[in-house]
């Protein structure tokens, strides 16, 4: 990244991923914080219809490594992080290969990601892992963000942490 070029891409999922999200929706690492293969994917594809949540794939050197979506907690009427302010977006993440957890990949991610989202106007990224899961806790402090609360979502507990566009924008 000398250069200052981005090191990942970002692309919408297509229907074409499914067998690789399946893949990864069945990793340990990744199955241990997530629902069922089938109602993860069924969900996912509903996103791929919804205006509030744009579920995407990294990719690095143009290899799928990752799952990640952005949503506007704004834009669904019940969600439970409405309370944050108008310009905020929620993130979520999951490596795919389980080799490539834990070397920062993740943490790298999500500062391209927030950056990319920020430069487009958002004011507040959130995310909120599980209380237990230590390793992406780590990972997203790495990238910046705090913890605000302990929340409950629909998923159950939740770490909820944020992170604050710069002060000064351009």
């Amino acid at each position: 990244m000398a250069d200052g070029a981005p090191r990942y891409s970002f692309r919408d999922v297509a229907a074409e991923d499914f067998p690789l999200l399946a893949t990864w929706l069945a990793e340990p690492h990744i199955a241990k914080w997530w629902g069922g293969i089938d109602e993860e994917l069924a969900s996912i594809e509903q996103s791929m219809m919804s205006i509030e949540t744009r579920p995407m794939i990294a990719e690095l050197d143009g290899r799928p490594i990752a799952y990640l979506q952005y949503y506007d907690p704004h834009l669904e009427e019940d969600h439970p992080y409405r309370d944050q302010p108008k310009g905020t977006l929620g993130i979520d993440i999951s490596i795919g290969d389980p080799e490539l957890v834990g070397i920062g990949h993740g943490s790298a991610i999500i500062r391209q990601l927030v950056a990319e989202l920020f430069e487009n106007g958002a004011k507040r990224i959130v995310i909120d892992p599980d209380p237990d899961n230590t390793q992406a806790i780590r990972a997203y402090e790495k990238a910046g963000f705090r913890y605000v609360d302990t929340r409950t979502s629909i998923y159950g507990p939740a770490h909820f942490m944020a992170l604050d566009a710069p002060e000064e924008r351009i």
